[in-house]
Formats: C-alpha cells, structure tokens, sequence
C-alpha cells in the first residue's frame, strides 16, 4: 500500500517548473500520474504511482512525500483531503485512568483528540463521501472503542478539551479571568482550582494581560471546571514551572478518578507521573501517523525512548535517547568567558538580586526556578534588553538572545530571516549543523507568520544561534516541540558551544531537557512575584538538589538513566529527602 502526500503550504507550482510533472516516468507514458489541481497545487494519483520517488527528489520545496506502508495499515481512520495526513488507530479512554499519547509533532496525537472528542467524524481514508455512523461502527466492531464511538454517534457524550495552543484564546474571549471562569464552572469547583492552581492573584485581570504560564493555568482551571463524560487536554505543561506542572497532574490525578482523562504531553516525567497508560504514536510527520494499543506508562515511554517498539515489532527511530552522566560526575573544567557582576533590577512590586559568577568556555548552564522569579529578567539584564538600577554590565562580548515570546506577525519567509542572521546559510556547515537536525528545509519558503508553535520556535533557535556570538540566551527553547526535537536542541547546543568555544545559557522547565544539556545550573531562589535571587553556578547535584529542595520534589533513577518524579511522602520521596540526594539516587533494581 502506498501514500502520497502534497503538503499544500510548501506547494510553490509558479515558483518552480513544476518538476514533480516533468520528471515522472508514469507521465512520460501519457498518464496523468501528476497534475497540477484547480487550486495549482500538485496532484498525485496513488493508483497511478509507482512510488519510483523522482518527483520527491525533483521538487526544490520540499512538498512531496511517496510512502510505502505495511500491508496490516489496510483501514485508516481518517484522511485529510486528497494527498492528506492519514490517521490509523485510536487511543481507547478509560474510566478512572488518565490515559497519555506520546509521539512527535505532526504525527496525529492532536487528530486523535479531535475523533474521540467529537470535532472530527473520522472519514475512514475516504476524501470523497461522507461516512455515516452505522459505516464506520461497523468497521470498529469488535473492538474496545466501539461503545465509545457509538456514545458519539448518538450525540449522548459531553466533552470538554483544552486546547493545545492556548495563545489563541485572546483572539476569541475578551474579557477577564474572572468573566472566562466564571462561564465555566459547570461542577461548582473553580474556586478550587481558583486557589490550587494560584490564579486568586489574577483573577481580576483581562485576559490579553496574561503571561503564558498564568494562561495555561487559567485555560486548565477553565476546562477541568466543566461537566463533562470524557476530559482531554492537549499539551498542559508549555510556560509552567516543574511546581506548577506537578500542582496540574494532581489536579488532573483528582478528576480522573471519577472520571476518563486522554492527554497529549512531551513532559515524559510529568507524563510518566501523571498517566496510567500510554499510547504511542509513530510514522512521519505531516504524512501518516499510526496509534499504538494502549501500554503501561513506564514501558511504553522507555519503548518510546529507545525507538523500538517489540510488541509491533517497529523500529520508529535509528537512535535511543540516552540520558548521560557525564556532567553530573566530572563537573564543568574550562576557562572563564564571563563574569557576571552583581546586580539588582527593582520593579513596581518585584526586585531581582543577582550574585555574581562566572561563565566558562565551552560550557552549557542550565536555568532553574520558579515562574515569576526573574528568570527572563535576568537573561534581559544579560542581553542588554533591559538594565539593573545597581551594578553595571561591562563586557565586550557579542551576546545572542532567544526571548520566551517569539512575535509571529512577519510576512517575510524563513529563509530571508536566517539569511539575514547568517551570513554562512549556504555553506554546507550551516545546512548540516542547523538546518538539517532542525528540520527547517521544508518551511524555508514559507512566511513567518503561517508557521505552527513548534515550527516558530526551531526557527527562533536557529536565528538565534545564526548569529555570530560569544554567549547565547534561550529563553524556554523547548516550548511546543517534541521529544526528538528536544533532544537535537540538546545536541546542537552542546556541539555549538564546544565547537565556537562560546557559551550557552538556557532556561527552561523540562527537567529531562535541564538534565541532558546542562554542565552547571543557576538557580532562582525567593519569593515568586515579589523577590528573586539568582545564585550560582553550582556544579550539577549541588545545583539540582538545591532547586528541588525548595520545590520538595525528589526524583529516581530507572535503569536506562531516566529521571523519574517520586511520589509525595512514599519511602523514596522520604529516603532522599533524608540523604539530602533529591536527583541523583540511584538506578532502579
């Protein structure tokens, strides 16, 4: 069975010589195997197609794909259009268990929801006519989704979804936190969510004042707030602190006793937390997806890390992600690069303190703390962005900065921005140390602003690091991006700051991203929304059992290295708090 698939935003047919056309053999013949549609986009009839892969190779844009799939993929879920994405399988909801989907962006895990919420009545793979519930009841008869789907069919579910991208919200409510809660309190339990989640603070203020951290909690409160049958929430943990991610999972943890909870997370340890099950999504992205059976959390991310699935008998990826020890035993040696002077920055209701330190060659520090804290204060202080009340900033070094918030509003193409921050972009360097492990090829000639969340912020990574730089800043590099991009930021900022013998600085909440990147932390230490501390840097365990002391969280080890949040007040969580180890115990038996 074979794919093809055009993917419309990359489809440029004025601006190329419509190769996909000219070089197919299957046209040379006289067949129409490629067009060109009514909209001029390409057109690919998977009857026709040999799968020969010419127009693929041909096309200078990047829009075509040509897959060949197993013979069991016979019965998809559901197809977009005409050389679509197309989804095969489901994850099955389940009464009382929060039930996750793991896989990378583009893969389907959003389509999903959309099914079992819904939003989409699943076409079957067929573009041309509409199904009808009996159709596609009948197809999954038999197995464990049918009574649900059937519950849909007949209009009897109510659901409630938290969105994935929760900027939008702005766009689509005005008003304040209290007015946009206040609509949803359907179970009589906001002011709980109110109090646990720390929105009290906020909830007078309008909602296009927020900051993404206060959104997501408010987004979350909003959804969780509902009277529904089924909960699904896409993507909870983007601008939280690891408190706040964990303060989330309870809540969530609470709900999903009652009642079925599907959630989308690339926070393996708060998924690993926080779901019973997990489902794992594979294929390739933007052009089929397939969703695994349900398996047990920990088996299914550890099968999902090593790229190897043996129940299917699929290897989904040639690499394992490892988590190393090599900083977290030998520490950082290296020459000093920077000094960073004393400093104070004061606000209306907010004063940032910062100890002085050093930053050495070479080397990549990790950022911990708290939201609210001054930890993007900080790194504005660092870039020159803003500056501190006492102490003065000398250097002569050249500082790049990725800021939290990346503006999407430009018309101008991917490629112009990079071309304008590099002047080495066609160098064969250039494309293989950032253009390749970032996947950025494909979106090189599409504007700024038609870009997704994750595709926005691997540009924003790129720009930042095109630039020539004795330090680089990232604010919350990890943002909307998955976990295979997670871990190729990880190896190009380590490869970066080796190879131009610069530095790097990156702040962020993913402790998997912290523990694989980091050869030294910052730690925030204060009062969130009143006083912040920057002190550091201290080696790696100094660094991570300082910062998880004032949070009182405690993670393990499993054998392949992964870090995994202990339960409050089981032994372990009590045995490290003991020993003063809050991260680095040992490996599980």
């Amino acid at each position: 069975m074979r794919i093809a698939v055009v993917h419309r935003e990359r489809c440029h047919s004025r601006k190329c010589g419509t190769e996909c056309i000219i070089y197919c053999p299957r046209v040379r013949t006289g067949d129409e195997t490629v067009i060109l549609n009514e909209e001029g986009f390409a057109q690919i009839s998977e009857e026709l197609c040999v799968g020969c892969g010419i127009c693929v190779k041909k096309c200078p844009f990047d829009a075509l794909d040509i897959v060949s799939l197993p013979e069991e993929l016979e019965y998809p879920t559901h197809r977009y259009g005409v050389n679509g994405f197309t989804m095969y399988g489901l994850p099955i909801p389940v009464k009382g268990k929060v039930s996750g989907i793991l896989g990378a962006n583009g893969i389907g895990k959003s389509t999903a929801l959309k099914v079992l919420s819904g939003q989409l009545k699943p076409n079957l793979g067929d573009v041309f006519f509409e199904k009808d519930w009996e159709t596609i009841l009948k197809r999954y008869a038999g197995t464990e989704v049918y009574d649900y789907l059937k519950t849909i069919s007949e209009k009897k579910l109510k659901v409630a979804v938290k969105p994935q991208y929760i900027d939008n919200i702005p766009k689509i409510f005005k008003g304040t936190v209290q007015d946009l809660l206040a609509s949803t309190d359907e179970r009589g339990a906001l002011n709980d969510y109110i109090e646990r989640l720390s929105l009290t603070g906020i909830i007078d203020r309008d909602i296009s004042t927020l900051s993404g951290g206060e959104l997501q909690r408010t987004a979350l409160a909003a959804c969780l707030s509902r009277e529904a049958d089924f909960y699904f929430l896409d993507e909870v943990t983007p601008y939280l602190d690891i408190h706040q991610r964990m303060v989330a999972a309870f809540c969530i943890r609470d709900l999903a006793q009652k009642r079925p909870v599907v959630i989308v997370e690339h926070d393996l340890a708060i998924l690993d937390m926080l779901a019973d099950t997990v489902s794992i999504g594979y294929g390739k992205s933007a052009v089929f997806g397939i969703i695994t059976r349900p398996k047990g959390v920990r088996v299914g991310i550890n099968e999902y890390l090593q790229g190897f699935l043996p129940e299917e008998n699929v290897r989904f990826r040639d690499f394992s992600v490892i988590f190393e020890e090599r900083a977290h035993k030998k520490g950082s040696d290296r020459l000093d690069l920077f000094l960073i002077p004393g400093m104070e920055k004061r606000f209306s209701s907010f004063h940032l303190k910062v100890e002085a330190g050093v930053i050495k060659r070479g080397e990549v520090i990790g950022i911990v703390g708290e939201n609210g804290i001054g930890k993007s204060t900080f790194a504005k202080l660092l870039a020159g962005v803003t500056v501190p009340e006492s102490g003065k900033l000398e250097t002569t070094l050249k500082i790049s900065y990725k800021p939290q918030y990346i503006s999407a509003d430009s018309q101008e193409t991917v490629e112009f921005l990079l071309r304008s921050s590099a002047k080495n972009f066609d160098s064969s360097y250039y494309q293989q140390e950032l253009i390749e492990p970032l996947a950025l090829r494909p979106v090189l000639a599409s504007p700024i602003d038609t870009l997704s969340g994750g595709e926005l912020q691997r540009v924003a990574i790129a720009a930042c690091l095109s630039r020539q730089a004795d330090l680089y800043i990232f604010d919350e590099p990890s943002a909307h991006l998955d976990v295979e991009q997670r871990v190729a930021i990880t190896k190009i900022f380590r490869h970066f700051a080796d190879g131009k013998d610069s530095a790097i600085l990156v702040i962020d909440h993913d402790t998997y991203l912290i523990d694989m990147i980091s050869e030294r932390l910052i730690v925030f230490q204060g009062e969130p929304g009143v006083f912040g501390q920057v002190t550091g840097p201290f080696q790696m365990r100094e660094g991570m059992n300082t910062f998880l002391k004032l949070l009182s969280v405690t993670f393990r080890r499993d054998k392949s290295g992964r870090p995994r949040i202990n339960k409050p007040d089981s032994y372990l969580d009590r045995e490290q708090k003991a020993s003063g180890e809050l991260y680095y115990a040992g490996a599980e038996d």
